[in-house]
C-alpha cells in the first residue's frame, strides 16, 4: 500500500535541510513500528519519495511526501491512526494534515506538481512593491541570470510567474507578495523570483502556501489523486 501524507514543516525546524528531513522521517517512521517496503540490492532503502524540496529557511504548511507500506505486516483498521501515532514522534513544527491511499501506478510528486504558491515577507514598503509588482506583470520578458548544473545560464523568467500581488500588514508594518511559481519544466526558485526586476526586493520571510497539479480542465490539489482514509485531524494537531 502506498500512502501520501500532507504536513507542515513551521518554526524552528524551517532551518533543517531537506536531507536533514528526510532522516527525521525515516527515523520516526522507523521509531513508530511502522512496517516499510525496501528496495532490493545490496542496500536496501525504505521507499518513500519526497517532493519539491524546500529552501532550508523557509516555512510550509503543505509539504508532501509518499511512502511504501507493508500492509501484510501492518493491520488496515490501524491505518487511520497513523497520523496522530506518527505526529507524537515528529519534531515540534512537524505535523501531519492529510493523508490518502495511493494507486500502485502514479505519477511521482517531483514530476507531477506543476506549481507552487508561495507567501514573501519583505524589506520593502507597499508603494516601492507595488511599483516593482507592476513591473513584473507587465512585462512580456523577464531576463536573469540564474546558476543550472553548476553552470551560469541567462533565462526569460516572465513564463514561469503566474501571478503575483501584494498587501501590507499595518499592524506589523509588513510588505507580503503572494505569488504562484512553476515549477516544470524547471522550477523557479523565490529568491529567482525576487530578482525579476530591477532594483531587487530584500526577502526576509518565506512559506509555502499550496502546492498545485495542473489538469485539462483545473488545478487539483496533490491530495486529490488518492483516496481518502478518515482520521482525527484534532489529535494530530502539535
Amino acid at each position: 500500500m502506498i500512502l501520501r501524507l500532507q504536513t507542515t514543516k513551521i518554526g524552528k525546524i524551517r532551518f533543517a535541510s531537506h536531507r536533514d528531513i528526510a532522516k527525521v522521517w525515516e527515523r520516526s517512521l522507523r521509531r513508530a513500528e511502522i512496517p516499510l517496503v525496501y528496495s532490493e540490492g545490496f542496500s536496501p532503502r525504505p521507499k518513500i519519495a519526497f517532493g519539491l524540496a524546500l529552501p532550508t529557511g523557509a516555512e510550509s504548511v503543505c509539504e508532501y511526501l509518499d511512502f511504501h507500506l507493508d500492509d501484510q505486516k501492518y493491520e488496515t483498521s490501524n491505518i487511520s491512526s497513523l497520523p496522530e501515532v506518527l505526529t507524537r514522534i515528529l519534531p515540534e513544527g512537524i505535523a501531519i494534515t492529510g493523508m490518502v491511499k495511493m494507486q500502485s501506478k502514479y505519477i511521482s510528486l517531483q514530476q507531477s506538481v506543476t506549481s507552487t504558491v508561495w507567501s514573501i515577507e519583505v524589506k520593502e514598503n507597499i508603494e516601492y512593491v507595488n511599483k516593482w509588482v507592476k513591473t513584473v506583470l507587465d512585462s512580456e520578458e523577464l531576463v536573469i541570470e540564474r546558476t543550472r548544473k553548476g553552470k551560469q545560464v541567462v533565462d526569460d523568467i516572465r513564463p514561469y510567474i503566474r501571478d503575483v500581488k501584494s498587501e501590507e500588514n499595518t499592524l506589523l508594518g509588513r510588505t507580503t507578495i503572494q505569488t504562484e511559481l512553476s515549477t516544470q519544466p524547471r522550477s523557479l526558485r523565490p529568491s529567482e523570483f525576487l530578482a525579476a526586476a530591477e532594483p531587487n526586493l530584500t526577502m526576509v520571510r518565506l512559506r509555502r502556501l499550496k502546492q498545485f497539479i495542473d489538469t485539462e480542465d483545473d488545478q487539483i490539489d496533490p491530495l486529490d489523486l488518492g483516496d481518502s482514509l478518515n482520521f482525527d485531524l484534532e489529535l494530530c494537531s502539535p
